[in-house]
C-alpha cells in the first residue's frame, strides 16, 4: 500500500485518475517545493508516468481564493492559444475525493530555475540570456491573445483593473493579517489616490516571473508557464511591473526571491527586460513605476497571508524558517513606499 502525505487521500484520488489519465497504480504522491500559496503534487506511476496536481491549502483557505476549477479552465483555455502551458487532465469539485477540490495536469519535462545555483548548474550564459528574452515575448504573446476567441471574456470585469486589484487586495489584507502595517495602509492609500488610465484589458496572469516557468535547460525557452491562480483580466503593465519587482539584480537591498537567480550574469537587466516588452508589445511603458509599486504592494499583501497561514498550520507541519515572509513583508512594504514616491504618489 503506498504511503500518502499530507492533502492527499491516496486511494480516492488512485481511483479519479485511473478513470482520467491511464495511470499505473501504485501511485507515489510527493509534495514540490517552493509554492507560496496552492499546494502541488507531482503524481508518479508504477511505469514512470508523471503528473501534477495541485490543491489549496490545508486550511485557512480565504474566501475566493484557491478556486481549482478557475484555474483549470484558464489553463485549459490556453491550450490553442500561443502561450504554453500543460496539458489538462481534469478537475474535481467535490471535496470528498481529498478534502477540497484539485485539479490534474500533464508534467513538463523541463527545469524550474528558483535560485542562483540552479542558474548557474543548469543555463549556461547563454541560455540565460535566452530565457530573459522568451520570457519577456512569451508576456507579450499572452497579453496579445483575444481573450473572447480563447473563451476567457467573461473571466473578470475589464475595465478599471487597478482599483479593483488595490480593493481585493487591502481586502485580503485585513481579512488575513494578524498585526498592524501601516506601511501598507499608507502606500493603499496613495496609490488608489491616483491610478493611471488603463487602455484595453488584456489576460493579466498575475503572478508572472521567472520561478514560474518550465524552460529546456539546453535552449532557455518556455516550456510552460505555472501558477494561473491569479489571473484575470486587466491592464497588461501590471505584469510587468511584478516581473520587475522579482526581477532581482546584484546590489538589491530587497530580494523577495531571497536566492534570486536572475543575479547571475547571462540574464537580461531589469532595464532591458522593459525595454524589450515594450519594443515587442508597442506599450507606452513611462508610468512602470506606479506598477512596480502596486507589485511591491500586492506581493507584501499575498505574503502577509502566506506568512498568517505558515503560522496558523494551514501548510502542515513546518520549522520557523516562516518568519522570513514577515520579515519580508515590511520590507516590501517600505520599497513600494518609495517607489510610489518616485512615480509621483
Amino acid at each position: 500500500m503506498p504511503v500518502g502525505v499530507e492533502g492527499i487521500e491516496v486511494e480516492p484520488v488512485t481511483r479519479w485518475l485511473a478513470e482520467r489519465a491511464s495511470v499505473t497504480p501504485p501511485l507515489d504522491f510527493a509534495v514540490v517545493q517552493g509554492g507560496r500559496s496552492n499546494l502541488t503534487y507531482t503524481v508518479t506511476d508504477a511505469d514512470g508516468r508523471r503528473l501534477i496536481l495541485r490543491r489549496p491549502p490545508l486550511h485557512g483557505v480565504l474566501q475566493s481564493a484557491h478556486d481549482m476549477g478557475r484555474e483549470h479552465r484558464i489553463v485549459s483555455a490556453l491550450a490553442d492559444a500561443d502561450v504554453p502551458v500543460p496539458p489538462t487532465v481534469g478537475h474535481e469539485d467535490d471535496p470528498s475525493v481529498t478534502g477540497a477540490p484539485f485539479y490534474v495536469m500533464e508534467f513538463v519535462d523541463g527545469v524550474v530555475v528558483r535560485d542562483a545555483e540552479t542558474a548557474r548548474t543548469r543555463l549556461d550564459a547563454d541560455s540565460r540570456r535566452k530565457a530573459s528574452e522568451d520570457l519577456v515575448d512569451v508576456l507579450v504573446r499572452l497579453h496579445e491573445v483575444d481573450v473572447d476567441a480563447v473563451g476567457l471574456g467573461d473571466l473578470a470585469r475589464r475595465e478599471d483593473y487597478l482599483a479593483r486589484q488595490l480593493k481585493r487586495w487591502h481586502g485580503q489584507l485585513q481579512q488575513g493579517a494578524t498585526r498592524e502595517l501601516p506601511v501598507l495602509e499608507d502606500v493603499h492609500a496613495r496609490l488608489s489616490a491616483d491610478i493611471p488610465a488603463q487602455g484595453p484589458a488584456t489576460i493579466v496572469h498575475g503572478d508572472y516571473r521567472l520561478d514560474n516557468l518550465i524552460l529546456d535547460p539546453a535552449t532557455g525557452h518556455v516550456q510552460a508557464v505555472l501558477d494561473w491562480e491569479l489571473t484575470t483580466l486587466g491592464d497588461p503593465l501590471a505584469d510587468l511591473g511584478l516581473l520587475q519587482v522579482y526581477w532581482g539584480e546584484a546590489g538589491d537591498d530587497v530580494l523577495p526571491l531571497l536566492d534570486s537567480p536572475t543575479v547571475v550574469d547571462g540574464f537580461l537587466t531589469r532595464e532591458q527586460v522593459a525595454t524589450r516588452y515594450a519594443e515587442r508589445s508597442g506599450r507606452d511603458v513611462g508610468e512602470l513605476d506606479y506598477y512596480v509599486a502596486f507589485g511591491y504592494w500586492k506581493l507584501a499583501c499575498i505574503l502577509e497571508g502566506v506568512y498568517s497561514r505558515y503560522a496558523s498550520g494551514a501548510y502542515g507541519e513546518t520549522d520557523d524558517s516562516f518568519e522570513a515572509f514577515g520579515q519580508m513583508v515590511l520590507a516590501l512594504g517600505e520599497r513600494a513606499a518609495q517607489t510610489a514616491a518616485r512615480a509621483g504618489r
